[in-house]
């Protein structure tokens, strides 16, 4: 019973205005969300840790933990996912990767992320949405899709990044479709990146202001996977081909990212 706390926080001017529970953008309704409500571990209901330091195809330097809450908890209403520089199962950091894989996936829907990013030169968060099954082409990526909601280098701060990825349309050929837009508080107050994704059409938002759009246009699956159910990842990368451009300053960490909220509306 959330609502009475946030009600009298309010009255006392102890809780920010954006904690408070808000009615659904109209045309929507609320479907899945995590309010991270309890200290802790993430909600196993809702989120699984990606576990590894294989580079995850962009040959970045973090190690993704389970279980530890250096890297990932749930503390003060805010899920915390915090990168450490670390000696850790050969990989000199730390980080978390957050899935809904199987708990929550979508072929629709608007997604609301309400973060604060990271700051420091070398660090890579990002909010995206990746398919659930892959059988698309040659089974792997960019044939399967990737929408990305919000990306952040640290040695381009303030720049905020929304893309769609799929066999045409892709970083490394650089056709991916992508849009950028100055958020110079980014690493210091919290904003909301929010997704509305129709069967043909997908438009990125930053505070509620459109500033991307991705169009299916006809063609099949190669221009447009985004036909089936993806599902959410929260992570923070360190280094890797584009987060590492510029190297990775080994003196600004710890570094974390802070979501306040994510809920999924259909």
């Amino acid at each position: 019973m959330r609502r009475p706390v946030i009600f009298l926080g309010l009255l006392l001017g102890i809780l920010p205005l954006a904690q408070a529970e808000t009615p659904a953008p109209a045309g929507w309704k609320l479907a899945w969300s995590d309010e991270f409500d309890h200290d802790g571990a993430p909600d196993p209901a809702k989120w699984t840790c990606d576990v590894g330091g294989s580079g995850w195809g962009n040959r970045e330097l973090q190690f993704y933990t389970k279980g530890r809450p250096e890297n990932v908890r749930v503390e003060g209403g805010r899920l915390i996912i915090e990168a450490r520089r670390e000696a850790f199962q050969g990989r000199d950091y730390t980080s978390a990767r957050l899935v809904t894989k199987n708990k929550g996936d979508w072929d629709h829907g608007r997604f609301e992320i309400r973060a604060k990013l990271p700051a420091g030169r070398g660090t890579w968060p990002a909010i995206w949405m990746l398919p659930t099954v892959w059988d698309l082409g040659d089974g792997g990526w960019p044939d399967n899709g990737e929408i990305d909601i919000m990306e952040h280098v640290g040695h381009k701060a303030g720049l905020v990044h929304a893309s769609t990825h799929s066999r045409l349309n892709q970083w490394r050929k650089n056709t991916q479709r992508t849009a950028t837009r100055q958020v110079p508080d980014a690493t210091t107050a919290f904003h909301t990146y929010a997704l509305e994704w129709e069967r043909d059409e997908i438009r990125i938002y930053i505070d509620d202001v459109h500033y991307f759009t991705s169009m299916r246009a006809g063609g099949d699956w190669q221009s447009w996977p985004f036909f089936r159910k993806f599902h959410l990842v929260l992570n923070l990368a360190i280094g890797g081909d584009w987060g590492g451009e510029k190297g990775v300053d080994p003196a600004g960490f710890p570094q974390r990212m802070e979501v306040d909220y994510v809920r999924v509306y259909q």
